[in-house]
């Protein structure tokens, strides 16, 4: 087992638990991590829109990413067994390019209704700049109007006040709290985030941000009341297999099981599953994997044997 220690996998398995990633890039990914992440307990994954690294120059690269990630991003994660749930957003990064940014804007409503779209996000601030406010803004009232829940996407600079600044403008535009996740936490913002009733969610990092023995400190101190762990793997150096290792040092650290469950599991559930698209029977009886499935006359297969649960296939 190369990705996942046997050690780590056993303690999962002995547990039976399930786990969800709730902020994962797996657009950047391979399909061995989705293999690893199916051997790991990761039952669904919620995949952001988000910064490519370098900015995107017309409004039709926008408009195919957001087709993949309501498209070809599902098939492939089903090949795996994984549920794949996205958020649909502007990011920060890129509502500085104004004209292009406008653009984006009238995108997002042929996309927000899709089947598998749970949220808004990741939407919020990178340098706090006017432009990034004005983008915010009018995102939080496209979530408002459709009643679904926000993520939010806090600043690696000057992280508390764009975390406090965050959290003041959704209640300036009547957001409830309880609709709301605030990620990229630390142990300088958790209690905040707590005290206003938002959910806390945390970025688990190889070098980075929260590493998995802080996590399991920031557990141990706040409970597991709205907090969420993800790992936000992307293009750089991340690690998709980061929920399923926190969720196993938790438990070898003498963490509860139920806080183990609710930050690696039921609370994303909560939060992301508010508008009824995002279920858990989805993977409580699921159909199986059938990899002589095709999408757009396009397989993950590579010269493999197809995968196919028989049993299971309707």
């Amino acid at each position: 087992m190369t990705r996942l220690s046997i050690k780590v996998y056993n303690i999962i398995m002995e547990e039976k638990m399930m786990i969800i990633d709730p902020h994962v890039h797996m657009t950047s990914r391979t399909t061995d991590d989705y293999e690893a992440m199916a051997a790991a307990g990761v039952v669904a994954i919620i995949e952001p829109s988000f910064w490519l690294g370098q900015p995107r120059t017309q409004v039709g690269s926008f408009q195919d990413y957001y087709s993949s990630l309501v498209g070809w991003e599902p098939f492939r994660a089903s090949q795996f067994g994984i549920h794949h749930y996205c958020t649909i957003g502007l990011n920060s990064k890129e509502a500085n390019n104004e004209a292009l940014a406008e653009q984006v804007i009238e995108l997002l409503p042929l996309y927000v209704h899709k089947e598998n779209v749970v949220a808004i996000g990741e939407i919020g601030y990178d340098d706090q700049t006017p432009a990034e406010d004005k983008y915010f803004r009018m995102q939080l009232e496209l979530a408002k109007e459709l009643n679904i829940p926000v993520q939010i996407h806090t600043p690696h600079r000057d992280k508390k006040s764009g975390t406090l600044k965050s959290m003041e403008v959704c209640l300036e535009h009547g957001l409830d709290p309880g609709m709301v996740v605030i990620d990229h936490n630390n142990e300088e913002t958790v209690k905040d985030v707590l005290d206003r009733g938002f959910w806390a969610a945390f970025t688990i990092y190889p070098k980075t941000k929260m590493g998995n023995e802080r996590m399991v400190e920031v557990v141990r101190n706040y409970g597991s009341d709205r907090i969420i762990v993800d790992s936000s793997a992307d293009w750089g150096v991340s690690d998709p297999l980061a929920v399923p290792k926190t969720a196993s040092l938790m438990l070898k650290r003498g963490i509860a099981k139920s806080d183990v469950v609710k930050t690696c599991y039921q609370n994303a559930l909560e939060i992301f599953g508010k508008n009824g698209k995002m279920k858990e029977s989805d993977w409580l009886n699921p159909q199986g994997i059938n990899q002589t499935k095709l999408y757009n006359d396009n397989s993950v297969l590579r010269g493999q044997e197809p995968k196919v649960d028989a049993d299971k296939i309707v």
